[in-house]
């Protein structure tokens, strides 16, 4: 996000519900122009529907939003200045790219000469030109959700919205569109809310993620800040892949005792980030386990275990074995290769453990 930016879009204590259940519950969020927020989390959680209810598709319960600080609770989705890109496309079967673009622009009255100079940059941009007179059915699935991104660039409207707009591509194509998006959105300096389940997406793709879970907002931070410094366990869990590694561990002195027995000494430093509690939930990431000589010797308390399981990722391996009274999966160089049945031995990186409250899931002790 820039320094610079200004407020767009502002959410305050919007609630939603359904038949008396409460699917969005005190949501606050404030957006800046020109950024990409990214609203991410498991199915269910309400980003679709926040989505939705910015974009007037759905009913505001209570609570007010605000577009370039007007509020628009009972404002007509035509007249909120958004633009917005399904999951499906929702294009037009029987109207050619070129019509399609050009079709909004029509409804709002635009004239000929405009619609036609929109139409063709909007085409140039994406790289549409060959596709400019077929249909969408003659068309791959890039290639329309191309045409989905076109129609809404060219109404110029103060915020884009998109709903998953990638989940039906396959893996290859999902790469290169997200890489699209992102030029599309540096070349616009758009304002851009995006939702999708992909938090692969999310890391690449925003200047701040929002994770939800339950119709509340977890945490709102760029994806650095989130994936380093988690304020809960759940968010800790939700980014990152393979997903962070948790012990439930006793606290004796500056030693964590796992269940299965085994003891690591900590420094006085991180000893201190947990001091007054007697159990708490260790979390560590993959890489912060290492196998190596130097870091073995640099953080001593060498652990040892058996290799159930590897994944050879091409870039990187995967080490699955049981530590700690749970299945632990360390993520390792290329070069480090371990067969299934090797006794390995490793160490934690103490400054990367994760320490969170065994009651609230709450971070403990956080820098």
């Amino acid at each position: 996000m820039k320094a610079e930016a200004e407020e767009l879009l502002k959410i305050e204590h919007i609630k939603k519900s359904y038949e008396g259940n409460e699917i969005l519950k005190d949501l606050s969020l404030t957006i800046h122009k020109g950024e990409v927020v990214v609203i991410i989390g498991p199915s269910g959680c309400g980003k679709s529907t926040t989505l939705r209810m910015i974009a007037g598709f759905e009913e505001i319960t209570s609570g007010d939003l605000f577009i370039d600080g007007k509020r628009v609770n009972e404002v007509a989705p035509a007249d909120r200045g958004i633009s917005m890109v399904f999951q499906n496309y929702a294009l037009y079967p029987h109207m050619t790219v070129e019509k399609n673009i050009s079709y909004g622009l029509k409804n709002m009255k635009v004239p000929a000469d405009e619609i036609k100079k929109k139409v063709d940059w909007a085409i140039d941009i994406l790289g549409l030109e060959e596709y400019r007179y077929r249909k969408p059915k003659n068309l791959s699935g890039g290639q329309r959700q191309r045409v989905a991104l076109g129609r809404a660039i060219v109404k110029d409207q103060k915020v884009f919205l998109m709903d998953e707009p990638l989940s039906n591509l396959d893996a290859k194509l999902r790469v290169s569109m997200r890489n699209e998006i992102s030029k599309l959105h540096r070349n616009l300096g758009s304002t851009t809310i995006y939702v999708t389940h992909d938090q692969v997406e999310a890391m690449t793709m925003a200047d701040r993620i929002v994770i939800m879970k339950d119709g509340v907002i977890q945490q709102v931070g760029k994806p650095m800040d989130l994936y380093e410094h988690p304020v809960n366990k759940f968010v800790a869990g939700f980014i990152g892949s393979p997903q962070m590694n948790f012990y439930d561990v006793k606290i004796d002195g500056r030693n964590l005792i796992f269940k299965d027995g085994n003891k690591i000494e900590l420094p006085e430093a991180i000893a201190k980030r947990i001091a007054g509690y007697s159990e708490v939930i260790m979390g560590i990431r993959g890489e912060d386990i290492k196998f190596d000589t130097t870091n073995l010797d640099v953080y001593g308390s060498h652990q040892k275990a058996v290799i159930d399981n590897t994944e050879i990722m091409g870039n990187e391996n995967n080490l699955y074995f049981d530590f700690g009274g749970s299945v632990t999966i360390a993520r390792v160089s290329k070069y480090e290769v371990s067969q299934v049945g090797d006794e390995v031995e490793f160490t934690f990186m103490p400054h990367k453990m994760h320490f969170f409250d065994k009651e609230t899931e709450q971070v403990i002790g956080a820098e």
